[in-house]
């Protein structure tokens, strides 16, 4: 019987697909941009409910230190007769206005605060939008590195299922031992099952993509790399503007309770009507009165060593947050390092597994290989495969941590 004849239509079409199958890439089908996902996941994040918070509050202390007095005006209205003694008529009637005064550099102190409190409200929704565009990186290639270990597992069962058929068709002719087939089929189901477990992964990863963003598609996580990262992390980092705002902030914070340690001075304007007696023409008269606090709140001292503990806590968190930060850009520095260099080994592998595939399918075909060793030859090399397709996905990961690392945005 000749072997050609039964290989032909089988087993070399499974050693071409093996030898010259190319690196199985993500089944992904982009509908959007990286950034367009980032401000997605933004409008579903509980920080951006935050942010709008703090601006809003923000907004409020700015109005409250611009307003011309620094709390509200108040109405007294005071009257007085002899009912109760002689009952003569005698009556006396004041109504007063009294609306408190800015002390001296009390207000630009209030104003400068409340400025500083908005630029920290910024800086803050900065850092939460650049942390919220981490996790999108983060579910963008997890659901690229599960759709390329997807295409690995079809690409692998495809190969198994030809192979299985040939080997089928020369039991039936003679030409194999029903042995080698059942070995050719128990790879062949082995393959289905790791075909079913990719794709339950790819739909769990998908899930979290979904509930993360609210998109129902992928998009291509790809961004360009840089010309030349630094190793640290520059000036302008959403984390170290935050961290540099709210040093100012508890500042600024801290001076507003200094020129606040007592009560507003309060002016009242007040129009009085007087009657001696009964059938008296009544008199009326005009006053200005001053009322200037001379001691300091029972409360202020505590405030201001409150405040000035939160300015020193800011500024040694500065600090440590500027050593994190160098540390996590040299940790990605080097992680996008050795993902490159991996990758290029697993693609020499690769290379090199399916020239070993091909060498032993045409051993095979001569029948100086047994169909055990194709078999391993064929998964060693669908499974170098699948390790460049997940290497290549490592890859993107890698530089998409660099860059949060950087602080870039997508």
């Amino acid at each position: 019987m000749n072997i050609h004849r039964w290989l032909t239509p089988g087993l070399l079409l499974a050693g071409a697909i093996c030898c010259g199958v190319a690196v199985a890439q993500p089944a992904v089908v982009p509908v959007s941009s990286l950034s367009h996902a980032v401000e997605a996941a933004w409008r579903r994040a509980t920080a951006a409910a935050e942010s709008r918070g703090r601006a809003l509050e923000a907004e409020a202390a700015r109005a409250a230190a611009s307003s011309w007095a620094p709390g509200s005006p108040a109405l007294s209205l005071e009257h007085r007769n002899d009912r109760l003694h002689d009952a003569r008529g005698a009556r006396e009637t004041e109504l007063g206005v009294s609306v408190p005064v800015w002390r001296f550099g009390q207000q630009a102190a209030r104003q400068a605060a409340a400025q500083a409190q908005e630029t920290t409200a910024r800086a803050t929704a900065a850092t939460a939008r650049l942390g919220v565009a981490g996790e999108v990186r983060e579910a963008a290639w997890a659901l690229v590195a599960e759709h390329a270990a997807l295409q690995s597992a079809r690409q692998e069962q495809q190969t198994l299922q030809r192979l299985s058929d040939d080997s089928d068709r020369r039991v039936a002719a003679g030409d194999l031992s029903r042995a080698d087939a059942m070995a050719a089929r128990a790879e062949l189901l082995a393959a289905q099952g790791a075909v079913a477990q990719a794709r339950q992964a790819v739909a769990a990863a998908h899930t979290r993509w979904v509930a993360l963003t609210g998109l129902p598609d992928a998009v291509d996580p790809a961004e360009p790399a840089l010309v030349s990262p630094g190793d640290t992390p520059p000036a302008e980092h959403p984390e170290l503007q935050r961290a540099r705002a709210d040093v100012e902030r508890t500042r600024l914070h801290y001076e507003a309770l200094r020129h606040s340690r007592r009560a507003p001075p309060e002016v009242t304007l007040s129009a009085r009507q007087d009657t001696a007696a009964r059938g008296e023409p009544s008199q009326q008269s005009l006053g200005l009165a001053l009322r200037l606090p001379l001691g300091a709140d029972a409360g202020s001292r505590e405030s201001e060593a409150a405040a000035l503990t939160q300015r020193e806590v800011a500024e040694v968190e500065l600090q440590q947050l500027r050593d994190r930060l160098a540390a996590r850009v040299s940790e990605a520095r080097t992680g996008l390092d050795t993902a490159q260099q991996r990758l290029a080994a697993e693609q020499q592998r690769a290379a090199l597994l399916r020239e070993r595939a091909r060498l032993l399918d045409t051993s095979f075909q001569a029948g100086e290989t047994a169909l055990p060793d194709l078999l391993r030859a064929l998964a060693a090399a669908n499974q170098a495969e699948a390790a460049v397709a997940r290497q290549q996905a490592a890859l993107g990961l890698a530089r998409a941590r660099l860059h949060q690392a950087l602080g870039l945005m997508p």
